[in-house]
C-alpha cells in the first residue's frame, strides 16, 4: 500500500517551494553549532561521515516504513552521480576549513556553489540565469563574505581554496542531477538511495578515525540530530523544493545556511559580530527574499529564465 510520500504535491508554488528549501538551509546551518557541542576528539571528517551514516539509514528506514520503493527503470547511473557528488562535498568542504580557515573555507564552498550551479545549468540544459538571479545571488555572496571575510586571521591557502571551490562545485552537481531525479520520481525514494549510496562511499572514513567519541551520550545525540535533522529531514526539504524551483534558485536560497549559523552563533554560542558582518548579513536577507519574491511571482515556475 502506498503512502502519502510517493504521492508528489504538484499543487505548491514556487514561494511555498523556496520556504521547503529555506527551512532546510536553516536546519543545516545549525551544523556547526551541533559540531561545537561534540566531543573534542571527533574529527570533523568523522562527524560528517557519520552524519551519512545515520542520515541515509534514517531515510532507508522511512522508505520502507512507507512502502519501499520500485527498481523498476530506476535511473541509477544519475543516482550514482548524485551520490558520489554528495560524498564528494563533505571531506573537500572539512579540509577547506581545515587547511585555509572557516572563513575563507565556507564562503569560497558555499559563495560558488550558486555560480557553478548556474553555468551547469547553462551548459547541459541551455537555460540561461536571469537578471533576478544573477542580483541575488551577487546580494547573497557579497553578504557571506561580509559576514565572515572581517575576521582578524585569515589565510588564502591555494590548496585549501582547491578543496573548497571542489566543494562548491560538488553541492551544484548534487542539486543539478537530484533537480531532474525528483521531477521524475518520488523525492523520498531518491533522497534515502542517495544518501545510503554517499554513506557507503563515506564508510572508510569511519575505520580510519578515532570513533571512541560516538559511544558518549554526547557524542551519539550530536550524530543523531545531525543525521535525523540536517541530513535526512533537512535534505528531504530541499529534495521536494526542487520539484518547483530551478537548481541554481535552490542552491541561491540554501545561503540562508551561513545566515543561520551566524546568527546561532551570536544568539547560543555568544559570539560578537562586527557592523560589517550585520550589514552583510542584511545583504544576504535581501539577496534571499528577493529570490523567494521572484519564485512566487513567476508562479511556481522557478526553472524558467524569469528566475
Amino acid at each position: 500500500m502506498r503512502s502519502y510520500f510517493y504521492y508528489e504535491v504538484r499543487t505548491l508554488t514556487g514561494k511555498v517551494a523556496s520556504f521547503l528549501i529555506l527551512f532546510a538551509a536553516v536546519l543545516w546551518g545549525t551544523t556547526g553549532t551541533a559540531q561545537s557541542f561534540a566531543p573534542q576528539s571527533a574529527h570533523p571528517v568523522a562527524i560528517g561521515a557519520a552524519r551519512l551514516a545515520v542520515g541515509g539509514s534514517f531515510l532507508l528506514v522511512l522508505l520502507f516504513l512507507t512502502g519501499g520503493w520500485s527498481l523498476k527503470n530506476w535511473p541509477w547511473r544519475a543516482t550514482v552521480l548524485a551520490a558520489l557528488s554528495m560524498a564528494m562535498f563533505q571531506p573537500l568542504f572539512f579540509t577547506a576549513v581545515t587547511v585555509t580557515g572557516v572563513a575563507i573555507g565556507t564562503v569560497v564552498a558555499i559563495g560558488s556553489a550558486p555560480v557553478f550551479s548556474g553555468f551547469l545549468e547553462w551548459l547541459f540544459l541551455k537555460r540561461r540565469p536571469g537578471r533576478i538571479w544573477w542580483s541575488s545571488t551577487c546580494l547573497s555572496i557579497l553578504g557571506c563574505m561580509m559576514i565572515f571575510l572581517n575576521k582578524n586571521s585569515v589565510v588564502m591557502d591555494p590548496y585549501g581554496m582547491l578543496m573548497a571551490l571542489g566543494a562548491g562545485f560538488s553541492f551544484a552537481v548534487y542539486a543539478l542531477v537530484s533537480r531532474d531525479l525528483v521531477g521524475k520520481f518520488p523525492s523520498l525514494s531518491i533522497i534515502a538511495v542517495v544518501f545510503t549510496l554517499s554513506s557507503v562511499l563515506l564508510a572508510p572514513f569511519l575505520f580510519i578515525y578515532d570513533m571512541a567519541w560516538i559511544a558518549e551520550v554526547r557524542g551519539w545525540g550530536i550524530v543523531l540530530y545531525l543525521g535525523v535533522m540536517t541530513t535526512g529531514v533537512a535534505y528531504f526539504l530541499f529534495a521536494r523544493g526542487l520539484v518547483h524551483v530551478s537548481s541554481s534558485t535552490a542552491v541561491t536560497l540554501a545561503l540562508a545556511e551561513p545566515l543561520t549559523a551566524a546568527l546561532f552563533g551570536v544568539f547560543l554560542l555568544g559570539e560578537n559580530l562586527t557592523v560589517t558582518s550585520w550589514v552583510g548579513l542584511a545583504f544576504l536577507m535581501f539577496g534571499i527574499g528577493l529570490l523567494v519574491w521572484a519564485s512566487g511571482a513567476s508562479g511556481g515556475k522557478g526553472q524558467t529564465r524569469s528566475a
